[in-house]
Parts: structure tokens; C-alpha cells; sequence
């Protein structure tokens, strides 16, 4: 299982839902553009809603990159640079995360 999260950047909330995988697909290149981020669609169950609210104003405070906290790595991850993705977690994160729901 992992989180999921509404893009703040388009207007969501941050972390949403926690989800299972039911399938995941590459998306095809585009020609002509020379460097271009890997893509993926992802379709995913949703399997328990968040409890509280956790983003990126809950998160912002937390900017030592090396002071280990759970919130931290997610600052890093999520809010570092405003491009949706798809990140992976370490087991500290997963375990911090479980307390939304």
C-alpha cells in the first residue's frame, strides 16, 4: 500500500487516500523532445481516506535535509520542486504516514 496526495499545486490538499496498485502503464515518449522525464498512468483502489491533514503547510517548517525526521523526507520529496511524481518512501515515512488513517 502507499499514500496518495492531490497535487497542491493544482489545487488539492495533500495527502488524500492510501491505495494499492491495480495497475500501472508506460506512457509512450514524445518525438522530437530530447530529454523528457519518464512517465507512467497509474490506476489505483483506494483502501482507507486520511484522518487529518497533512501538506505542505504541516510539512513546510521542516528544512534540515539530514535531521532524519519522517515530515522532512517528505518536505524534500514532495514540495523541493513543484512537479507532480511519484516517490518512493523509506520504511519511517510508510510507518509516520500510517498515523493519517
Amino acid at each position: 500500500m502507499f499514500p496518495i496526495c492531490a497535487s497542491e499545486n493544482e489545487g488539492g490538499r495533500g495527502l488524500i487516500a492510501r491505495g494499492v496498485v491495480s495497475s500501472a502503464e508506460a506512457i509512450a515518449k514524445t518525438r522530437g523532445i530530447a530529454r523528457q522525464t519518464p512517465r507512467v498512468s497509474v490506476t489505483i483502489r483506494r483502501t482507507a481516506l486520511t484522518k487529518r491533514k497533512l501538506g505542505r503547510s504541516e510539512l513546510k517548517h521542516l528544512t534540515d535535509w539530514n535531521d532524519g525526521k519522517p515530515g522532512t523526507e517528505l518536505n524534500f520529496k514532495f514540495y523541493r520542486q513543484a512537479t507532480n511524481k511519484i516517490v518512493g518512501i523509506s520504511d519511517e515515512v510508510a510507518t509516520f504516514l500510517g498515523e493519517f488513517f
